[in-house]
């Protein structure tokens, strides 16, 4: 099967993306160049990450249905084994762990046949009754209810939500002239990375008085007021080109990604600090782990999917 045929503002999108990366690696290798005393392996490092997460993004965009579907659900499958890994479990969940694991691949076969009634009820109703029942068959009482509970958690964020993604890839081209579902999903991703980004660097410019220092003591109210505006901004900009959203429904997207994108990323932070941890994994080399750089998106995902969902599908 050929890969989709990319809207002419998808592909610029895509070419913008790499010459912005381009141009931080030439950047990067000039820096090395000229000051030479100064350690610059984790921007480096960070760069090359950044090529490696564009490029799965690409493959999960730019080819057919089954291998995009299949690709991020295998994100999927990463970031909850990632969560897992951070997670204390009890011995006798270890049997109850296979009909989690096995919730994903069926999460993923409703989106690629682009069921949406048993998508949006298969984990929160089905799986949430099914993975209690099991745990009592195993008899084991005592830690039940914390058990249970980061382990529905879990697949919420892990799975449930970040599988809205993949069914932005089937929802009908048709609805979206512009940029068609390819165009959604960049849209999103952009904007939720752009918000991180820009909510760091107002945060450091002008950011005084914190958020919620004792979750995550470098967010600030002028960061996170800066990002939401910055967002917002470049959503009106890029929906005429990537969405069928009308100008003030694209106010409403940028305001809601912003939002949204702050508390995934702080929650994330919450549970990171709870563990105590500073990253949820090594994975990606100067980013972390997967959720270090899916935090945000855990939010956004399913919430900006239900809005455009919503208005236009």
């Amino acid at each position: 099967m050929n890969g989709p045929i990319l809207p002419q503002s998808v592909q610029i999108a895509f070419l913008a993306i790499g010459i912005l990366l381009l141009i931080a690696s030439l950047t990067s290798i000039q820096l090395v160049r000229t000051r030479p005393e100064r350690d610059y392996s984790e921007l480096r490092q960070r760069i090359r990450t950044w090529w490696m997460i564009v490029a799965v993004f690409a493959a999960a965009v730019l080819f057919n249905r089954t291998l995009s579907v299949t690709i991020l659900g295998f994100v999927s499958f990463l970031a909850f084994k990632e969560y897992l890994s951070l997670i204390p479990t009890r011995r006798a969940d270890h049997r109850v762990l296979f009909w989690a694991y096995l919730a994903i691949p069926v999460q993923f076969y409703w989106v690629w046949i682009g069921w949406y009634g048993l998508f949006i009820i298969f984990i929160p109703v089905y799986m949430f009754l099914l993975l209690p029942m099991r745990m009592i068959l195993i008899g084991e009482t005592q830690g039940f209810l914390r058990a249970i509970g980061t382990l529905q958690w879990g697949l919420m964020i892990t799975v449930f939500s970040l599988s809205h993604m993949a069914f932005m890839l089937v929802l009908p081209p048709e609805k979206n002239p512009a940029g068609g579902a390819m165009g959604l999903l960049i849209y999103l991703v952009f904007l939720t990375e752009i918000n991180d980004v820009a909510q760091y660097i107002w945060g450091k410019s002008f950011g005084k008085r914190k958020v919620a220092p004792k979750v995550s003591p470098n967010k600030t109210v002028a960061g996170f007021l800066g990002g939401v505006a910055t967002t917002t901004l470049l959503a009106i900009v890029l929906a005429p080109w990537l969405t069928p959203l009308s100008r003030y429904e694209a106010l409403g997207a940028g305001m809601l990604i912003g939002l949204a994108g702050f508390v995934g990323d702080v929650t994330i932070s919450a549970l990171k600090r709870d563990l105590g941890v500073k990253d949820s994994g090594s994975m990606l080399p100067g980013h972390g782990g997967i959720l270090d750089r899916l935090d945000s998106l855990t939010y956004t995902a399913p919430l900006f999917f239900h809005y455009v969902y919503f208005l236009h599908y």
